[in-house]
């Protein structure tokens, strides 16, 4: 039984993925390239195929179906990178592996900090040797409504780690939970625009939620709002939120994902010239911290997902049940 492994990383996954095939008695094709058209030939052989936030689009997925791949498990907990329709029209399942919400959960509270201190301002002061304090100032999260839009696994952890501060705390989701509501109060997500100093997004990226943040949601916010955004750069729409940032609408973000980021995030670009004219604007931004959609990368996470997704692809191939199967 072989999988293909694709954006397999040298320095932290080759090496579990191999110990991981061995220990299930796989065989494994190891790729560190994104899965694409030129590469799709690798999984030829492969009943599974084993990824991450690549753009698997539906003329990818029927390459994969005629290399008699059936399965496609995604190192990640969201899925929308993968064509669920197009999965589904070629006969391909589709599975996730979620991890431990502390990662990410730390690093929103993280950047929540770094946002209201103004850190990015203070660190390119210091690599410049610019010692002034002037423009500085920074704010207290005990004094500040912060406003959680998703309460999942992460959004409930940043939730329950965000009471630690003393700060008022407001949160939406379709679902409620009585866990979050030991430190936040449920309200309409127009309460959230209205009243919160500080929102932080941790939903799904669906049609429904596509540009979630925009101009009209944004024009219902307080003046000097700080924007966090640890979960998909579709959330927010680019443009909208760039004019904030320029007319002091927003008053600082923190931004671990952006929109337009596959075939970007986690290669080095540092010769080429991108396409991504956003990505430029926002790093520009002395209030706006732009980290590459890494918010989840621990060694937790690293072990979890990989021995996860093995085993998802192993459960699938001997037809048993499987946790980890979504579409």
């Amino acid at each position: 039984m072989q999988v293909t492994v694709y954006n397999c990383r040298p320095f932290d996954e080759k090496a579990l993925f191999t110990e991981c095939a061995k220990e299930l008695g796989l065989d494994i094709v190891l790729c560190g390239d994104a899965p694409d058209m030129d590469n799709v030939s690798l999984s030829r052989g492969s009943r599974c195929v084993n990824v991450i936030t690549s753009k698997i689009d539906a003329d990818l997925l029927r390459a994969f179906r005629d290399n008699g791949v059936e399965y496609i498990t995604t190192r990640t907990i969201g899925y929308d990178h993968i064509d669920l329709e197009a999965a589904k029209a070629c006969g391909i399942k589709v599975g996730n592996a979620p991890y431990g919400p502390n990662g990410v959960a730390d690093y929103t509270v993280m950047l929540i900090l770094m946002s209201i201190r103004r850190m990015g301002a203070i660190l390119g002061r210091t690599a410049l040797q610019d010692y002034t304090l002037a423009g500085l100032n920074g704010r207290e999260l005990r004094d500040l409504t912060v406003g959680v839009i998703g309460t999942g696994r992460i959004g409930a952890t940043v939730v329950r780690d965000l009471s630690g501060f003393g700060c008022r705390i407001l949160a939406y989701d379709l679902y409620e939970k009585d866990e979050v509501k030991q430190y936040a109060a449920y309200v309409p997500i127009d309460r959230i625009w209205r009243e919160a100093d500080v929102i932080t997004l941790h939903t799904p990226l669906t049609q429904d939620n596509h540009h979630l943040i925009n101009a009209r949601t944004i024009a219902q916010m307080k003046d000097g709002v700080v924007i966090v955004n640890t979960a998909r750069g579709a959330l927010i729409d680019s443009d909208a939120f760039i004019e904030a940032i320029e007319n002091g609408k927003i008053g600082a973000a923190g931004l671990d994902v952006v929109e337009n980021e596959f075939g970007l995030y986690y290669y080095d670009h540092k010769s080429d010239i991108l396409k991504n004219r956003e990505l430029a604007l926002l790093r520009s931004f002395p209030n706006v911290i732009v980290s590459h959609h890494m918010a989840f990368y621990t060694k937790n996470y690293v072990e979890t997902v990989v021995k996860d997704s093995m085993k998802s692809c192993l459960l699938y191939m001997e037809g048993k049940e499987n946790p980890w199967e979504v579409h």
